[in-house]
């Protein structure tokens, strides 16, 4: 590149932000991969913000809009989406990232719009981009007279959410739960106990300068409190240990697998809970891995490699219909159902889910989710145990799902299960939350086969 191009074009770290953010507006992409693949693009300091770049736009989307019509006076839907996109690059380094000079917030992203090739709206992007730097103080949504539409631009969260959790959880939880949701959530992680002692591998860690903290959620697990990212992510990546959420530790002990159980796990790419069974079993349970996608399982079958996990095989299959297991009469002694969900329970990590979920999704993946607890039931031997978890908070993917199944499977009964008491549901479910318990938002019912 040479000098007038270097000088023209953007920073490496805004540049892959600004390509990410677009395939996620356009493409209905998810932001975390393509934010993962940066590893051998960018430099750690460049890696780091275009994180924070992007997912800071996707949690804060809806406040930066309301400043961008307010300065722009024009209705966002009219807007370009290369334009739209380098604003909010912009407006969110001028209003959340203070270490970013504020001449280099408006500079680099008119430098996005013209290499997006609409150099023309360059004046515009300026413009708008200077105003907000005279008003840095504004609140968003103080001129909004209705308290729910100002509260869902100023928690940036649609209207439709915050009217359910109102409902669900009163107007102040539901207030830190959308607060909880806007913050980065800190790394949990468990030892890979196939590879060496949970001694040896936080032994490693602290060496290298990472400390971690016992997780009062799942047995086994921990949250990093200090230390490099990449240490981390690079013994993730050798293996050593794997980064997963406590919630979602916490599910797979709800099973409690066992050497030489029968486990069967029906969703299981791309494989955070089916890997944590087989650490849990010594590798020596026979665990079934089913999903609908082979390149999914394709996935899971890469992390087994890496984990040195020999007991899990693998089966592509359409849970909409009747599994082959129950026609064939073999049932295991384990079933983990950790169904398709809306992911409410996640905004923390997966922001661009508050800007495409409908409540009419809620509704359809209920249906579903009973659909498919009706086939993994038939699947669970005498005695035997069938976990069903979700990702989201709303009722109606959760208590509702297990009481209308209840209601028609008289052979299956509620078990109180093993978890922090704290957790437990007076209808002895197991929930959490991240404003409440620091990690991301599970539901999970624990079911007994008893006839």
């Amino acid at each position: 590149m040479n000098p007038k191009q270097a000088k023209e074009s953007a920073s490496p770290a805004r540049q892959r932000a600004y390509d990410i953010l677009l395939r996620v507006e356009t493409e209905r992409a998810y932001a975390s991969p393509l934010i993962a693949a940066c590893d051998s693009e960018l430099s750690r300091e460049d890696r780091a913000l275009a994180q924070e770049i992007v997912l800071g736009v996707l949690r804060f989307q809806s406040s930066l809009d309301y400043f961008i019509e307010r300065y722009c006076e024009r209705p966002i839907k009219r807007m370009d989406v290369p334009v739209l996109t380098a604003l909010r690059i912009g407006l969110y380094q001028l209003r959340y990232l203070a270490r970013v000079p504020r001449s280099a917030a408006v500079n680099e992203s008119v430098k996005l719009v013209k290499r997006s090739g609409i150099a023309s709206a360059a004046g515009l992007v300026n413009a708008v981009l200077r105003k907000a730097t005279r008003h840095p103080d504004e609140i968003p949504g103080e001129l909004i007279a209705d308290p729910l539409e100002r509260a869902s631009v100023e928690l940036s969260h649609p209207r439709w959410m915050l009217e359910r959790w109102h409902a669900f959880l009163g107007a102040d939880e539901a207030r830190l739960f959308a607060i909880a949701n806007n913050t980065p959530p800190a790394t949990s992680l468990r030892v890979n106990t196939l590879r060496g002692s949970i001694d040896e591998a936080l032994a490693d860690l602290n060496a290298k300068g990472v400390t971690v903290r016992a997780s009062q959620i799942a047995a086994g697990g921990f949250v990093v409190e200090s230390g490099s990212s990449r240490l981390v992510n690079e013994a993730a990546r050798l293996g050593v240990i794997y980064i997963q959420d406590e919630a979602s530790q916490l599910v797979s002990h709800l099973l409690e697998p066992r050497s030489g159980h029968r486990v069967l796990d029906v969703c299981a790419a791309p494989g955070s809970k089916t890997t944590h069974i087989a650490a849990l079993t010594s590798d020596q349970a026979w665990i079934i891995a089913s999903d609908l996608h082979p390149h999914r399982l394709r996935v899971l079958a890469a992390t087994c490699e890496r984990l040195g996990i020999n007991s899990i095989d693998s089966l592509a299959l359409d849970l909409t219909q009747s599994l082959p297991f129950a026609a064939a009469l073999q049932t295991f002694d384990r079933v983990l159902l950790d169904a398709p969900c809306s992911g409410t329970g996640t905004l923390r990590s997966n922001p661009e889910i508050k800007w495409r979920l409908t409540s009419e999704d809620i509704t359809r993946l209920s249906e579903l989710q009973l659909n498919l607890l009706e086939r993994a039931s038939a699947t669970v031997a005498q005695a035997g145990r069938l976990v069903y978890s979700t990702c989201s908070i709303e009722r109606e993917e959760n208590e509702e799902v297990v009481s209308r199944f209840l209601t028609g499977n008289v052979a299956f009964n509620v078990v109180k299960p093993q978890a922090p008491a704290e957790l437990i549901t007076s209808d002895g479910f197991v929930r959490t939350f991240p404003h409440k318990n620091g990690c991301d938002g599970f539901f999970a019912a624990v079911l007994e086969r008893t006839s």
